[in-house]
Protein backbone atom coordinates (compact mmCIF):
# COMPACT_ATOMS: atom_id res chain seq x y z
CA UNK A 1 0.00 0.00 0.00
CA UNK A 2 1.19 2.99 -0.78
CA UNK A 3 2.07 5.91 1.77
CA UNK A 4 0.39 9.48 1.87
CA UNK A 5 1.94 11.99 0.15
CA UNK A 6 2.24 14.98 2.79
CA UNK A 7 2.92 18.51 2.30
CA UNK A 8 3.38 21.51 4.63
CA UNK A 9 2.67 25.01 4.11
CA UNK A 10 3.88 27.68 6.47
CA UNK A 11 2.50 30.74 7.03
CA UNK A 12 3.48 33.54 8.69
CA UNK A 13 7.17 34.18 10.93
CA UNK A 14 10.38 32.65 11.46
CA UNK A 15 9.25 30.92 14.13
CA UNK A 16 6.35 29.01 12.53
CA UNK A 17 9.01 28.06 10.15
CA UNK A 18 11.19 26.33 12.62
CA UNK A 19 7.66 24.47 13.68
CA UNK A 20 7.60 23.32 10.39
CA UNK A 21 11.09 22.22 9.92
CA UNK A 22 10.71 20.29 13.15
CA UNK A 23 7.72 18.66 11.82
CA UNK A 24 8.82 18.04 8.11
CA UNK A 25 12.16 16.89 10.54
CA UNK A 26 10.19 14.03 11.93
CA UNK A 27 8.12 13.01 9.02
CA UNK A 28 11.70 12.29 7.76
CA UNK A 29 12.56 10.13 10.41
CA UNK A 30 9.39 8.37 10.18
CA UNK A 31 10.18 7.50 6.34
CA UNK A 32 7.10 9.53 5.43
CA UNK A 33 6.53 10.79 1.79
CA UNK A 34 7.01 14.34 1.87
CA UNK A 35 6.52 16.32 -1.27
CA UNK A 36 6.75 19.88 -2.14
CA UNK A 37 3.95 20.65 -4.69
CA UNK A 38 0.82 20.33 -3.31
CA UNK A 39 -1.11 19.10 -6.42
CA UNK A 40 0.71 15.48 -5.27
CA UNK A 41 -0.17 15.80 -2.04
CA UNK A 42 -2.52 13.05 -0.30
CA UNK A 43 -2.71 14.91 3.08
CA UNK A 44 -1.90 18.81 3.68
CA UNK A 45 -0.87 20.26 6.80
CA UNK A 46 -1.38 23.99 7.15
CA UNK A 47 0.86 25.79 10.05
CA UNK A 48 -1.47 28.81 10.59
CA UNK A 49 -0.31 32.44 12.08
CA UNK A 50 -3.02 34.25 13.94
CA UNK A 51 -0.91 37.27 14.88
CA UNK A 52 -2.67 40.37 12.81
CA UNK A 53 -5.98 40.97 11.15
CA UNK A 54 -3.96 40.20 7.61
CA UNK A 55 -2.23 37.05 8.78
CA UNK A 56 -5.58 35.52 10.04
CA UNK A 57 -6.99 36.39 6.69
CA UNK A 58 -3.85 34.86 5.04
CA UNK A 59 -3.64 31.40 7.16
CA UNK A 60 -7.59 31.61 6.69
CA UNK A 61 -7.30 31.53 2.93
CA UNK A 62 -4.69 28.98 2.75
CA UNK A 63 -7.32 26.44 4.74
CA UNK A 64 -10.28 27.79 2.70
CA UNK A 65 -8.33 26.62 -0.73
CA UNK A 66 -7.21 23.42 1.22
CA UNK A 67 -10.69 22.25 1.61
CA UNK A 68 -12.01 23.25 -1.65
CA UNK A 69 -9.08 20.84 -3.09
CA UNK A 70 -10.84 18.14 -0.53
CA UNK A 71 -13.91 18.53 -1.79
CA UNK A 72 -12.67 18.45 -5.29
CA UNK A 73 -10.63 15.19 -4.36
CA UNK A 74 -7.41 16.35 -4.80
CA UNK A 75 -6.69 15.92 -1.14
CA UNK A 76 -7.89 13.03 1.06
CA UNK A 77 -7.06 15.37 4.68
CA UNK A 78 -6.83 18.64 5.62
CA UNK A 79 -4.84 19.03 8.89
CA UNK A 80 -4.55 22.70 10.17
CA UNK A 81 -2.24 23.79 13.21
CA UNK A 82 -0.27 26.47 14.69
CA UNK A 83 -1.67 30.07 16.20
CA UNK A 84 -4.58 30.60 14.67
CA UNK A 85 -5.85 27.41 15.24
CA UNK A 86 -4.56 27.48 19.19
CA UNK A 87 -6.35 30.78 19.24
CA UNK A 88 -9.98 30.18 17.43
CA UNK A 89 -10.01 26.38 17.48
CA UNK A 90 -13.72 26.10 18.16
CA UNK A 91 -14.47 28.89 15.77
CA UNK A 92 -12.80 27.07 13.15
CA UNK A 93 -14.30 23.79 13.95
CA UNK A 94 -17.87 25.38 13.72
CA UNK A 95 -17.21 27.54 10.53
CA UNK A 96 -14.87 25.16 8.42
CA UNK A 97 -15.68 22.15 10.18
CA UNK A 98 -14.34 20.22 6.61
CA UNK A 99 -11.15 20.26 7.88
CA UNK A 100 -10.45 16.96 9.29
CA UNK A 101 -8.64 17.86 12.22
CA UNK A 102 -7.30 21.15 14.02
CA UNK A 103 -4.17 21.05 16.59
CA UNK A 104 -2.84 23.96 18.69
CA UNK A 105 1.15 25.77 18.82
CA UNK A 106 2.62 22.72 20.56
CA UNK A 107 0.83 19.36 19.82
CA UNK A 108 3.37 18.03 17.41
CA UNK A 109 3.00 14.74 18.50
CA UNK A 110 -0.97 14.72 17.97
CA UNK A 111 0.07 15.68 14.43
CA UNK A 112 1.78 12.98 13.89
CA UNK A 113 -0.21 10.87 15.59
CA UNK A 114 -3.25 11.73 13.49
CA UNK A 115 -1.05 11.08 10.45
CA UNK A 116 -0.47 7.52 11.73
CA UNK A 117 3.38 8.10 12.87
CA UNK A 118 5.53 8.52 16.03
CA UNK A 119 7.03 11.36 17.65
CA UNK A 120 11.04 11.20 18.15
CA UNK A 121 12.11 12.45 20.81
CA UNK A 122 15.32 11.34 20.54
CA UNK A 123 15.42 14.41 17.74
CA UNK A 124 16.44 17.43 20.03
CA UNK A 125 17.58 20.00 17.84
CA UNK A 126 16.93 18.05 14.38
CA UNK A 127 14.98 19.22 11.64
CA UNK A 128 14.79 19.47 7.80
CA UNK A 129 15.74 22.90 6.92
CA UNK A 130 13.51 25.17 4.65
CA UNK A 131 15.79 27.92 4.66
CA UNK A 132 18.99 27.90 2.01
CA UNK A 133 21.52 25.65 3.48
CA UNK A 134 23.61 28.35 4.48
CA UNK A 135 21.47 30.06 7.02
CA UNK A 136 18.84 28.69 9.93
CA UNK A 137 17.24 29.91 12.31
CA UNK A 138 17.25 29.20 15.69
CA UNK A 139 14.73 29.45 18.19
CA UNK A 140 16.06 29.63 21.69
CA UNK A 141 12.93 29.82 23.40
CA UNK A 142 9.04 30.05 23.25
CA UNK A 143 6.11 32.34 24.20
CA UNK A 144 6.09 35.83 26.45
CA UNK A 145 5.69 37.04 29.77
CA UNK A 146 5.18 40.34 28.44
CA UNK A 147 1.85 42.53 29.07
CA UNK A 148 1.87 44.53 25.95
CA UNK A 149 -1.97 45.57 25.45
CA UNK A 150 -1.97 45.23 21.78
CA UNK A 151 -0.53 41.69 21.39
CA UNK A 152 -2.01 38.49 21.24
CA UNK A 153 1.04 36.41 21.16
CA UNK A 154 0.74 35.08 24.63
CA UNK A 155 -2.68 34.23 24.39
CA UNK A 156 -1.34 31.92 21.36
CA UNK A 157 2.26 30.42 22.23
CA UNK A 158 1.91 30.87 26.23
CA UNK A 159 4.40 31.78 29.08
CA UNK A 160 7.96 32.25 28.11
CA UNK A 161 9.85 28.89 28.34
CA UNK A 162 13.68 29.49 27.52
CA UNK A 163 15.65 26.18 25.78
CA UNK A 164 18.40 24.54 28.37
CA UNK A 165 21.65 26.98 27.08
CA UNK A 166 22.84 23.36 26.41
CA UNK A 167 20.38 22.28 24.24
CA UNK A 168 20.51 25.98 21.82
CA UNK A 169 24.38 24.97 21.79
CA UNK A 170 23.94 21.03 20.87
CA UNK A 171 20.91 22.23 17.81
CA UNK A 172 23.71 24.93 17.00
CA UNK A 173 26.64 22.04 16.97
CA UNK A 174 24.09 19.86 14.62
CA UNK A 175 23.13 22.88 11.95
CA UNK A 176 26.78 23.71 11.87
CA UNK A 177 27.80 20.07 11.09
CA UNK A 178 24.99 20.39 8.50
CA UNK A 179 26.44 22.80 6.60
CA UNK A 180 24.76 26.16 8.21
CA UNK A 181 27.61 29.30 8.25
CA UNK A 182 24.89 31.84 9.72
CA UNK A 183 22.68 31.71 12.91
CA UNK A 184 19.51 34.03 13.12
CA UNK A 185 18.35 33.72 16.74
CA UNK A 186 14.83 33.80 16.97
CA UNK A 187 12.39 34.47 20.34
CA UNK A 188 9.20 35.68 21.09
CA UNK A 189 11.12 37.36 23.55
CA UNK A 190 14.99 36.95 23.20
CA UNK A 191 15.51 39.91 26.02
CA UNK A 192 14.40 37.32 28.57
CA UNK A 193 16.35 34.47 27.50
CA UNK A 194 16.91 32.26 30.80
CA UNK A 195 15.01 34.52 33.03
CA UNK A 196 12.32 31.53 33.74
CA UNK A 197 15.16 29.23 34.02
CA UNK A 198 17.40 30.65 36.66
CA UNK A 199 15.90 33.99 37.75
CA UNK A 200 18.47 35.94 35.33
CA UNK A 201 19.32 36.99 31.91
CA UNK A 202 21.30 35.09 30.20
CA UNK A 203 21.63 35.82 26.92
CA UNK A 204 24.83 37.27 26.99
CA UNK A 205 26.10 34.17 28.24
CA UNK A 206 24.29 32.34 25.54
CA UNK A 207 25.90 34.42 21.99
CA UNK A 208 28.89 33.98 23.90
CA UNK A 209 28.47 30.65 23.81
CA UNK A 210 27.36 30.49 20.40
CA UNK A 211 30.26 32.17 19.42
CA UNK A 212 32.34 29.96 19.34
CA UNK A 213 31.12 27.04 17.45
CA UNK A 214 33.22 25.41 14.75
CA UNK A 215 31.80 25.97 11.49
CA UNK A 216 29.23 29.51 12.17
CA UNK A 217 30.90 32.60 11.33
CA UNK A 218 27.66 34.86 11.30
CA UNK A 219 25.16 34.99 14.48
CA UNK A 220 22.59 37.47 14.21
CA UNK A 221 20.20 38.66 16.95
CA UNK A 222 16.32 39.20 16.27
CA UNK A 223 13.56 40.47 18.64
CA UNK A 224 15.32 41.97 21.47
CA UNK A 225 12.46 43.51 23.72
CA UNK A 226 13.97 46.68 24.81
CA UNK A 227 12.60 47.17 28.52
CA UNK A 228 14.99 45.25 30.74
CA UNK A 229 17.37 44.42 27.72
CA UNK A 230 20.81 42.89 29.47
CA UNK A 231 23.58 45.22 29.01
CA UNK A 232 26.75 42.36 28.78
CA UNK A 233 24.86 41.59 25.71
CA UNK A 234 26.85 44.54 23.96
CA UNK A 235 30.09 43.74 24.46
CA UNK A 236 29.54 39.87 23.74
CA UNK A 237 28.78 41.41 20.08
CA UNK A 238 31.24 44.01 20.13
CA UNK A 239 34.03 41.28 21.19
CA UNK A 240 33.11 38.85 19.16
CA UNK A 241 33.40 38.81 15.10
CA UNK A 242 31.47 35.77 14.77
CA UNK A 243 28.45 37.84 16.02
CA UNK A 244 27.04 40.54 13.39
CA UNK A 245 27.16 44.11 14.11
CA UNK A 246 23.25 43.73 14.05
CA UNK A 247 20.35 43.92 16.37
CA UNK A 248 16.72 43.90 15.72
CA UNK A 249 14.56 45.46 18.80
CA UNK A 250 11.08 46.37 18.21
CA UNK A 251 10.39 49.55 19.46
CA UNK A 252 6.48 50.26 18.42
CA UNK A 253 6.15 53.49 19.36
CA UNK A 254 8.53 56.53 21.36
CA UNK A 255 5.66 59.16 22.61
CA UNK A 256 5.33 57.85 26.33
CA UNK A 257 1.23 58.51 26.53
CA UNK A 258 1.27 55.39 23.81
CA UNK A 259 4.11 53.62 25.04
CA UNK A 260 1.90 54.18 28.31
CA UNK A 261 -1.22 52.52 26.75
CA UNK A 262 1.13 49.74 25.32
CA UNK A 263 1.87 48.62 28.88
CA UNK A 264 5.81 48.39 26.95
CA UNK A 265 7.62 49.36 30.38
CA UNK A 266 9.73 51.89 28.28
CA UNK A 267 9.75 56.10 28.09
CA UNK A 268 10.67 57.66 25.63
CA UNK A 269 13.65 58.60 27.77
CA UNK A 270 15.06 55.15 28.12
CA UNK A 271 14.52 53.85 24.75
CA UNK A 272 16.67 57.27 23.60
CA UNK A 273 19.57 56.12 26.19
CA UNK A 274 19.26 52.54 25.69
CA UNK A 275 19.94 53.21 21.71
CA UNK A 276 22.56 55.79 22.57
CA UNK A 277 24.13 53.12 24.54
CA UNK A 278 23.68 50.33 22.18
CA UNK A 279 25.74 52.81 19.58
CA UNK A 280 28.34 54.04 21.96
CA UNK A 281 29.14 49.99 23.52
CA UNK A 282 29.10 48.55 19.87
CA UNK A 283 29.85 51.02 17.16
CA UNK A 284 28.88 50.37 13.52
CA UNK A 285 25.79 48.65 14.34
CA UNK A 286 23.18 48.51 12.62
CA UNK A 287 19.58 48.94 14.17
CA UNK A 288 16.43 47.63 13.07
CA UNK A 289 12.89 47.98 14.34
CA UNK A 290 9.43 47.75 13.92
CA UNK A 291 7.18 50.19 14.49
CA UNK A 292 3.11 50.73 14.88
CA UNK A 293 0.92 53.49 13.39
CA UNK A 294 -2.77 54.01 14.22
CA UNK A 295 -2.84 52.62 17.88
CA UNK A 296 -5.57 54.26 19.57
CA UNK A 297 -3.51 56.47 21.96
CA UNK A 298 -1.82 57.95 18.96
CA UNK A 299 -2.66 61.41 18.39
CA UNK A 300 -1.13 63.84 16.12
CA UNK A 301 0.98 65.20 18.32
CA UNK A 302 2.44 61.26 19.06
CA UNK A 303 2.37 60.55 15.68
CA UNK A 304 4.50 63.67 14.86
CA UNK A 305 7.12 62.72 17.92
CA UNK A 306 7.68 58.98 16.63
CA UNK A 307 8.15 61.13 12.97
CA UNK A 308 10.76 63.13 14.47
CA UNK A 309 12.49 60.68 16.57
CA UNK A 310 12.86 58.32 13.35
CA UNK A 311 14.63 61.29 11.48
CA UNK A 312 16.48 61.47 14.41
CA UNK A 313 18.04 57.88 14.94
CA UNK A 314 18.37 57.24 11.64
CA UNK A 315 18.12 53.13 11.74
CA UNK A 316 19.43 51.56 9.29
CA UNK A 317 16.42 48.99 8.82
CA UNK A 318 12.98 49.98 9.90
CA UNK A 319 9.45 48.06 9.21
CA UNK A 320 5.51 49.91 9.54
CA UNK A 321 2.71 47.95 10.31
CA UNK A 322 -1.31 49.16 11.08
CA UNK A 323 -2.58 48.65 14.69
CA UNK A 324 -5.46 45.95 14.77
CA UNK A 325 -7.90 45.43 17.74
CA UNK A 326 -7.28 41.63 18.71
CA UNK A 327 -10.06 39.90 20.86
CA UNK A 328 -8.20 38.60 24.38
CA UNK A 329 -6.07 41.95 24.39
CA UNK A 330 -6.13 44.78 26.72
CA UNK A 331 -6.27 47.17 23.99
CA UNK A 332 -9.30 45.97 22.26
CA UNK A 333 -11.31 47.51 24.55
CA UNK A 334 -10.09 50.53 23.36
CA UNK A 335 -11.66 50.01 20.11
CA UNK A 336 -10.13 51.21 16.61
CA UNK A 337 -10.58 54.96 16.56
CA UNK A 338 -8.28 56.20 13.95
CA UNK A 339 -9.46 55.28 10.15
CA UNK A 340 -7.42 52.62 7.90
CA UNK A 341 -6.99 55.55 5.93
CA UNK A 342 -5.20 57.66 8.25
CA UNK A 343 -3.09 54.58 9.17
CA UNK A 344 -1.99 54.29 5.79
CA UNK A 345 -1.24 57.81 5.53
CA UNK A 346 1.02 57.72 8.71
CA UNK A 347 3.00 54.57 7.78
CA UNK A 348 3.47 55.77 4.25
CA UNK A 349 5.50 58.83 5.55
CA UNK A 350 7.59 56.63 8.00
CA UNK A 351 8.54 54.58 5.22
CA UNK A 352 8.98 57.40 3.20
CA UNK A 353 11.83 59.10 5.60
CA UNK A 354 13.14 55.92 5.65
CA UNK A 355 13.92 55.69 2.35
CA UNK A 356 15.42 58.97 2.36
CA UNK A 357 17.47 57.40 5.15
CA UNK A 358 18.46 54.14 4.01
CA UNK A 359 19.83 56.06 0.77
CA UNK A 360 21.75 58.22 2.34
CA UNK A 361 23.54 55.54 4.34
CA UNK A 362 24.06 53.15 1.41
CA UNK A 363 25.39 56.20 -0.64
CA UNK A 364 27.47 56.37 2.18
CA UNK A 365 28.83 52.91 1.89
CA UNK A 366 29.97 53.44 -2.23
CA UNK A 367 33.81 52.91 -2.65
CA UNK A 368 34.10 50.68 0.80
CA UNK A 369 34.78 47.14 0.68
CA UNK A 370 32.28 44.67 2.82
CA UNK A 371 31.72 40.88 3.37
CA UNK A 372 29.28 39.65 1.68
CA UNK A 373 27.54 36.24 1.91
CA UNK A 374 25.63 35.36 -1.19
CA UNK A 375 22.11 33.65 -0.97
CA UNK A 376 21.06 32.90 -4.75
CA UNK A 377 21.70 33.93 -7.78
CA UNK A 378 19.85 35.51 -10.19
CA UNK A 379 19.01 36.77 -13.50
CA UNK A 380 22.96 37.25 -14.24
CA UNK A 381 23.89 38.26 -10.19
CA UNK A 382 24.50 36.83 -7.28
CA UNK A 383 22.84 38.64 -4.38
CA UNK A 384 23.88 38.51 -0.94
CA UNK A 385 23.76 39.97 2.17
CA UNK A 386 26.56 42.03 4.52
CA UNK A 387 26.38 41.14 8.01
CA UNK A 388 23.69 44.52 8.60
CA UNK A 389 21.40 42.21 6.72
CA UNK A 390 19.21 39.51 7.76
CA UNK A 391 17.47 37.77 5.03
CA UNK A 392 14.08 38.12 3.62
CA UNK A 393 13.75 41.35 5.54
CA UNK A 394 16.56 43.67 4.61
CA UNK A 395 18.57 45.04 1.70
CA UNK A 396 20.88 42.78 -0.60
CA UNK A 397 23.73 43.59 -2.41
CA UNK A 398 24.11 42.69 -6.41
CA UNK A 399 27.39 41.53 -7.50
CA UNK A 400 27.46 40.39 -11.45
CA UNK A 401 27.88 36.93 -12.35
CA UNK A 402 31.48 36.24 -12.37
CA UNK A 403 33.95 32.73 -12.68
CA UNK A 404 34.98 31.90 -8.68
CA UNK A 405 31.38 32.90 -7.28
CA UNK A 406 29.48 30.48 -5.41
CA UNK A 407 26.15 30.45 -3.40
CA UNK A 408 26.25 30.10 0.46
CA UNK A 409 30.12 31.50 0.56
CA UNK A 410 31.41 35.23 2.03
CA UNK A 411 33.49 36.96 -0.74
CA UNK A 412 34.90 40.31 -0.40
CA UNK A 413 33.12 43.48 -2.20
CA UNK A 414 33.72 46.62 -2.98
CA UNK A 415 30.27 48.92 -3.36
CA UNK A 416 29.63 50.46 -6.33
CA UNK A 417 26.10 51.73 -5.90
CA UNK A 418 23.50 52.06 -3.25
CA UNK A 419 19.94 53.23 -3.27
CA UNK A 420 17.13 53.38 -0.98
CA UNK A 421 17.47 49.39 0.13
CA UNK A 422 19.60 48.11 -2.55
CA UNK A 423 23.07 47.84 -2.65
CA UNK A 424 25.44 47.19 -6.21
CA UNK A 425 28.97 45.64 -5.80
CA UNK A 426 31.77 44.59 -7.45
CA UNK A 427 34.47 41.46 -6.00
CA UNK A 428 37.43 42.45 -4.75
CA UNK A 429 40.32 40.99 -6.54
CA UNK A 430 42.01 38.39 -5.53
CA UNK A 431 38.94 36.05 -4.93
CA UNK A 432 38.68 35.44 -0.72
CA UNK A 433 36.28 33.27 1.30
CA UNK A 434 36.17 34.10 4.80
CA UNK A 435 37.47 30.60 5.74
CA UNK A 436 40.78 31.85 3.57
CA UNK A 437 41.97 35.10 5.45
Amino acid sequence: MRKPRINVVTLGCSKNLVDSEVLLGQLVANKADVVEDVDRADIAVINTCGFIESAKRESLDAILEAVQRKGRGQLKEVLVMGCLSERYKSDLEREVPEVDAYFGSHHLPQVLERIGLTFKSELLGERKLTTPSHFAYLKISEGCDRPCSFCAIPLMRGAHRSKDIRDVLEEASTLAASGVKELILIAQDSTSYGLDRTGRRQLGELLAGLAVTPGIEWIRLMYAYPAGFPRDVLSVIRDHPTICRYLDMPLQHIADPVLQSMRRGSTSRSTRELLETIRSEVPNIALRTTLMVGYPAETEQAFEELLAFVRDMKFHRLGVFHYSPEEGTASHSLGDPIPQAVKEERANALMELQQGISEERNQELIGSTVRVLFDRADNGHFVGRTEWDAPEIDQEVYVPNGPGLSVGNYFDVRIVDGTEYDLTGEIVEPLRTRGEL
